[in-house]
């Protein structure tokens, strides 16, 4: 997999452009004996990439001689993606090369019919919009990155470089991979995926049937609340809150106030020094174990591996 071809038209994101540069544009120090790729720009003449102009070094027909073709975030989705680089994206793959989009350049492969059938994945914030529009995807919104082999997919920004790396990985082996990582100063591998960076605000108050009930869920976590609490607190049946919770929410009650235990105990993990038995008290999770359990099935890292991740360099009222 030597030569990589980044896919550039007017519209794509510079971040992740520029990341698949620096990752596949030069062999890091400490690296000898291997072939690295040689990286191509590949657009329809010169482009506009965030506020710069870019002269790509040949036509988007070059994708189809590349081995690996990267196809960085789109800005705008809420159009389509021009059929000219969709096209060239297609015949890339055709071709018999690797396809990787970074980011929201997943709806580029949409498009482009080479994630029908397949499992995808982009950034958190618009895959509903992706399995929307292209329902033959199955869209997975919790992952950093899905290899399906010819055709990969990665998560938003940060997790762009991590699907880098894995190809680096696949091509020349975990400890080349770990080397580049350093040199970028980045983890080779992160744990778990993109719903531990997912926020999930509480729908805003507009005249809604449960515009009073969702505060007062909020300040009462720690209390061993039922459906059957939340609907007489409402003033409604059960059957008729869980509607109007599918119309506010898009889910059911327990898994709403499941997801809001899991978002306070992330806030007291990353803003407190209190162990994970006080945690699970305070969001009525009841015990260590039990938090342990949900948290790891929702956000998929473990408490403890959660708060070193996002811990807070200097906790309120402590001194640096």
């Amino acid at each position: 997999m030597t030569t990589v071809a980044l896919a550039v038209t007017d519209g794509m994101l510079h971040f992740e452009l520029s990341m698949a540069y620096e990752v596949f544009g030069a062999a890091p120090d400490g690296v000898t004996g291997i072939p690295w790729y040689d990286v191509e720009v590949c657009g329809p003449g010169a482009v506009r990439v965030g506020r710069f102009r870019l002269e790509p070094d040949h036509g988007l027909d070059g994708l189809a001689r590349a081995d690996t073709v990267i196809v960085p975030g789109w800005a705008d989705i809420g159009v389509e993606p021009p059929a000219g680089l969709v096209d060239a994206v297609r015949a890339a793959h055709e071709a018999g090369g690797r396809v990787a989009s970074l980011c929201t350049g997943a709806f580029v492969l949409a498009a482009a019919g080479l994630l029908d059938g397949k499992r995808a994945t982009t950034h958190w914030a618009h895959t509903r919009e992706l399995a929307a529009r292209h329902p033959r995807v199955e869209v997975d919104p919790d992952v950093l990155y899905v290899d399906n082999g010819s055709v990969l997919t990665s998560a938003g920004k940060a997790a762009a470089m991590d699907l880098c790396l894995h190809l680096v990985r696949l091509d020349h082996g975990a400890s080349v991979a770990n080397i580049v990582a350093r040199r970028l100063v980045v983890p080779p591998h992160r744990d778990g995926g993109q719903a531990q960076f997912v926020t999930t605000p509480v729908p805003a108050p507009d005249r809604h049937p449960l515009d009073q009930l969702l505060p007062w869920v909020l300040a009462r976590l720690d209390r061993p609340l039922t459906v059957e609490d939340l609907a007489r607190q409402a003033r409604m049946s059960s059957r008729h809150l869980g509607r109007h919770f599918r119309s506010a929410t898009g889910t059911t009650p327990l898994q709403w106030l499941l997801t809001q235990r899991i978002r306070r105990a992330q806030e007291l993990l990353e803003t407190t020094d209190d162990s994970v038995d006080t945690i699970a008290a305070a969001t009525g999770m009841g015990t260590a174990t039990t938090l342990r359990r949900h948290f790891n099935r929702t956000v998929g890292v473990p408490p403890d591996t959660y708060r070193r991740t996002f811990r807070a360099r200097t906790l309120p009222g402590s001194h640096a």
